[in-house]
C-alpha cells in the first residue's frame, strides 16, 4: 500500500454507495455503521478480556443448554443496545435469547429491517485467545411498516438476506458484508478507530487444497461423510495432496475458506442428528456471503443451503460450503 493512498472507511464507503444508488433509502447502510459501532465496542474488550475479569463463565447457559461466557454476555447487549437505539431496525433476533426481541418504538416499527445474530460465535476459545467472531444477517420485514415485528419476519429462507457479515476478532479486527452486488472487507484502524476499506470486492478462490472438518468425529460420522473425508487424505504420492484445518469457530474457518479457498464441514453426528450449527444465526448469513463471493453453500448433496425456510429460531443443520469446485467434488459423495 502507497503511504499517501487514500483509505476509505466504513462510514465514506456505505455513503459512497449511496451516491451510486439515489433510489437507496440509506436505512441498510445506518444498519451496517450501528453493527460496526456495537463491534468496535466488543473488540475492545476482547482484547483486555485477560485483564478485565471478563473471561470465563457467567454462570449460566443459553436457549441451546451451553454455558454462557462473560463475553458472550457483553456481546449481546452490546449489540442488542447499539440496534435497539438505532432508528434502523424492528427487532432481532439473538443465539443467546430464547424469543426474538421487537423494538416497539415509533422509528423502530417504521424500520425496513430485522437482524438475526451470533454475538460471540467461538465462545469455546476465549480462555485460549483463538480467534473468535460474530455474525449478521439482515432481512426485509415482512410485517407492514408502523407495525411489531413478528416472528414470521426472522423465519424467512437464506435467499431473501439483504446483507450478511462477520466480523473476526483475531490478529487483526475485520468487518467483513455482503450485499446483493457484492462482498467487501474493512480492518479496523485502532489508531483511528475506523473500520478501514482493505479487501475489496472479495471473491473466494475456485480451487483449494483446504479442507475443514472435526475428523475427530469421523467414526460418528455418516458412510457417506466419510468417504468424503476419505476424499480427501491422500493415499499416495499420485494423488493431490490436501491440507486439513480446523478452528472449531465458524467466523474463523469461512474467513479462511474466503481468502485462501477450501472446503468446509459440519455434517450431523452423533446426538447432532439434525446438525449442529445453527441455521437462522450461523449457516445462512455465511453461505450468503460465501455465494456472493463465487463459493457454493450446501445442507446436503441435494439441498442449497439458502433455499430452506426456517421452522423455528434455533434451527439446527448441517453444512457444506467453500469454494466451487471443492463443493462440487463433494457433492456427488454425499448425496
Amino acid at each position: 500500500m502507497k503511504m499517501n493512498q487514500r483509505v476509505m472507511t466504513l462510514d465514506e464507503f456505505t455513503i459512497q454507495e449511496l451516491r451510486n444508488y439515489p433510489g437507496a433509502t440509506g436505512q441498510l447502510s445506518g444498519l451496517l455503521r450501528d453493527i460496526g459501532l456495537a463491534a468496535k465496542r466488543v473488540n475492545v474488550e476482547v482484547n483486555k478480556a485477560g485483564i478485565a475479569d471478563i473471561l470465563g463463565e457467567a454462570g449460566k447457559t443459553n436457549v441451546q443448554g451451553e454455558s454462557v461466557k462473560k463475553l458472550d454476555e457483553f456481546a449481546n447487549d452490546q449489540l442488542i443496545s447499539s440496534l435497539q437505539t438505532s432508528i434502523y431496525c424492528c427487532g432481532v433476533a439473538s443465539e443467546e435469547n430464547e424469543e426474538f426481541i421487537s423494538f416497539d418504538d415509533e422509528f423502530s416499527r417504521n424500520s425496513k429491517y430485522v437482524v438475526l445474530m451470533d454475538p460471540l460465535d467461538g465462545s469455546g476459545n476465549i480462555d485460549v485467545n483463538v480467534s473468535i467472531g460474530t455474525i449478521f444477517s439482515v432481512y426485509r420485514r415482512l410485517t407492514p411498516n408502523g407495525s411489531s415485528c413478528e416472528l414470521e419476519d426472522f423465519l424467512q429462507p437464506g435467499s431473501q438476506q439483504i446483507a450478511a457479515g462477520y466480523i473476526i476478532y483475531g490478529s487483526s479486527t475485520m468487518l467483513v458484508y455482503a450485499t446483493r452486488r457484492s462482498v467487501q472487507g474493512f480492518t479496523l484502524d485502532p489508531s483511528i478507530g475506523e473500520f478501514c476499506l482493505s479487501h475489496p470486492n472479495m471473491k473466494v478462490p475456485d480451487e483449494s487444497d483446504i479442507f475443514s472438518i472435526n475428523v475427530g468425529y469421523y467414526h460418528l460420522y455418516e458412510k457417506k461423510v466419510q468417504k468424503a473425508i476419505d476424499h480427501f487424505m491422500a493415499k499416495d504420492a499420485t494423488e493431490k495432496v490436501y491440507r486439513h484445518r480446523f478452528i472449531g469457530c465458524m467466523v474463523s474457518e469461512i474467513h479462511r475458506t474466503l481468502v485462501q479457498g477450501g472446503i468446509f464441514m459440519y455434517p450431523a453426528f452423533g446426538k447432532y442428528a439434525q446438525g449442529r450449527l445453527r441455521l437462522c444465526y450461523e449457516c445462512n448469513p455465511m453461505s450468503f456471503l460465501m455465494e456472493k463471493a463465487g463459493g457454493l453453500a450446501f445442507s446436503d448433496g441435494n439441498q442449497r443451503l439458502l433455499d430452506i425456510k426456517p421452522t423455528e429460531l434455533h434451527q439446527r443443520i448441517p453444512i457444506f460450503i467453500g469454494s466451487k469446485k471443492l463443493i462440487e467434488e463433494v457433492l456427488p459423495i454425499i448425496r
